[in-house]
């Protein structure tokens, strides 16, 4: 039977959930990030010391769900449960969940739910403008408390207003892809998505470059964390 960590790497929000790079730093370690793995950290965040307290201390950045895997993946459906009341238990906690199948998101979801759990920030990811128009309507359509986009890794130029003037959009994070194989992020897409999230007064930030980069007339490759850093130094990030 496949097995699932749904803590996979509890990280800052700013390095995001990028499932490209994700499957490569599995690799380096002879892991098989396609594998659902529930580990013997499944119940980490409930997990106490000596002394009763929790291992996992609350901090200034949110609990990333899921890093190698989908929180809504099928396979997991009959542990998704337990994890549920793991984040309810751990209200003292903030909790990410980034997912490409926001439309299984109602299935075992705790009958206590109503409008969403205060603690849960649900961000559904989306590359290219046909999966933003799959998903983020089904992002909005349902009882969550806190919304935010992915753009990741971002693919084309994507328009999102009529999403955003909404205002049930709270944060927009995009980026390249990384790892082989990555294609090209052009940052006119990057600069188009953040003067639309500027508009509708919505957080934005540039995440990373990806490994091929495109600026104007010129493609750079960038490496590992220079791929942040010159994120970060484009200075594009808003509020």
């Amino acid at each position: 039977m496949p097995t699932w960590n749904p803590w996979h790497g509890c990280i800052k929000l700013s390095p995001g959930c990028n499932y490209c790079y994700v499957y490569a730093r599995d690799a380096e370690f002879g892991k098989d990030a396609s594998r659902i793995k529930k580990t013997a950290k499944f119940d980490f965040p409930v997990q106490k010391n000596r002394r009763g307290d929790y291992k996992l201390m609350p901090g200034e950045e949110p609990v990333c769900v899921c890093m190698s895997s989908d929180f809504f993946i099928k396979a997991a459906d009959e542990w998704r449960k337990d994890a549920w009341a793991m984040i309810k238990e751990r209200a003292d906690l903030s909790f990410v969940i980034v997912t490409k199948r926001i439309h299984r998101f109602k299935v075992s979801l705790p009958e206590d739910w109503g409008e969403g759990y205060e603690n849960v920030t649900v961000m559904c990811s989306a590359e290219n403008q046909s999966r933003a128009d799959d998903r983020i309507p089904v992002l909005l359509s349902l009882p969550i408390r806190h919304k935010a986009v992915l753009l990741e890794p971002m693919l084309e130029r994507i328009q999102m207003e009529k999403y955003l003037e909404s205002g049930q959009i709270e944060r927009v994070i995009c980026g390249g892809e990384s790892g082989e194989g990555a294609r090209v992020c052009d940052f006119a897409w990057v600069l188009d998505a953040m003067n639309q999230c500027v508009k509708y007064d919505v957080p934005f930030q540039f995440k990373q470059t990806g490994a091929v980069f495109k600026k104007g007339e010129k493609v750079y490759h960038i490496e590992g964390e220079n791929q942040k850093l010159q994120a970060q130094r484009a200075g594009v990030d808003f509020r």
